[in-house]
């Protein structure tokens, strides 16, 4: 039985694919037929999620997405592309009060500036094929803050927002664009982000999850329903993946 449930003929590129979710998605990509570009600021740790790439024709860059001459080149190099997932991102804690320019500029930039600045140039090079689908990362935090989360709730704020013109503006192209919207994912930032939690403990923390903490095969399960043509009919929408936490918090 045929299903549209894979990428078979098309070309996906995955920021921040050298650890966490965005190394799942590419692996998972591939695994699901996509020829994968993968980008990432560390080789060592990219050339890792490289080697565990399922298919052939998979391409890999070095790329720090702040620096414009590194993100300008890269975009200039790469193939048309069908899909676009964005995971390049940080999470970086700042009580109200001590938020400083410095904190607004790097958490800003990288998690909102770095993922307008690089649609941007993959419109004005035509890098993007006919009905394109683009991905991007918000956080279940934006709706249930935290202490400490001021700048990176509000920079998923406004990818949330983004995503929506993003939507209006290509749709002359069929191109689509939505954003994925997880919970707590057990990746690498995962006890980072526990351990400044106001729970008392790990299991205390881990009970607002009716259904468990999301593992990142969950997440990239997600994208590849949007980036594939089982979703040709969805655009502009925020997917919910909290394993039930917001109808019992």
């Amino acid at each position: 039985m045929s299903t549209p449930f894979h990428l078979h003929n098309k070309t996906v590129l995955v920021t921040g694919a050298s650890s966490g979710i965005g190394k799942q998605v590419a692996i998972s990509c591939s695994a699901m037929g996509a020829k994968v570009v993968i980008t990432g600021r560390d080789e060592k740790r990219l050339a890792e999620t490289f080697s565990v790439l399922q298919g052939e024709g998979h391409s890999q860059f070095v790329c720090d997405l702040m620096d414009e001459t590194q993100r300008n080149n890269l975009f200039d190099t790469i193939p048309a592309i069908d899909g676009y997932v964005h995971s390049a991102g940080v999470v970086a804690p700042v009580p109200v009060k001590f938020i400083a320019e410095k904190h607004i500029r790097y958490i800003m930039g990288v998690n909102f500036e770095s993922a307008v600045l690089s649609v941007a140039r993959l419109l004005k090079n035509k890098k993007l094929n006919d009905a394109a689908s683009l991905v991007f990362f918000s956080s279940i935090s934006v709706s249930y803050p935290y202490a400490g989360g001021a700048l990176y709730t509000a920079s998923k704020g406004a990818i949330e927002a983004y995503s929506k013109n993003l939507a209006i503006e290509i749709l002359p192209k069929k191109m689509r664009s939505n954003v994925v919207v997880p919970a707590m994912v057990k990746t690498p930032l995962y006890e980072e982000t526990k351990n400044q939690s106001m729970y008392r403990s790990a299991e205390e923390y881990e009970s607002k999850y009716p259904l468990g903490l999301g593992m990142p095969e969950d997440v990239a399960n997600a994208c590849i329903y949007l980036l594939s043509e089982a979703s040709r009919w969805v655009t502009g929408i925020n997917l919910t993946l909290d394993g039930g936490f917001s109808i019992v918090k």
